[in-house]
């Protein structure tokens, strides 16, 4: 079980400010978590294979074909600001 201290303590480390209350009540959270994993922790897991998902993973990406891509006056169109067939953007460095 956790105590009060060692809900400061971890408070402390999380660099949060925690009321009285606020500390009975997380340890109350804390070792309600803890009795949960304790019991998946007594589950007789021996004849269950090792899986890293609980499901089966398909592969969603698609295949990679180059297609021809939008004509340039069309993306240009969107932008707030263009000249010579190049997008205008602010300075970020200076020179």
């Amino acid at each position: 079980m956790i105590t009060d201290d060692e809900i400061r303590a971890v408070a402390r480390l999380a660099r949060l400010d925690l009321a009285e209350e606020e500390i009975h009540v997380q340890r109350a959270h804390m070792n309600a978590l803890l009795e949960r994993i304790a019991v998946i922790g007594s589950l007789s897991l021996r004849d269950t294979e090792p899986t890293a998902h609980c499901t089966a993973l398909a592969d969603v990406m698609r295949d990679d074909v180059a297609e021809d891509s939008l004509p340039r006056v069309a993306l240009l169109a969107g932008a707030p600001e263009a000249r010579d067939g190049l997008f205008i953007v602010p300075r970020i460095l200076d020179a």
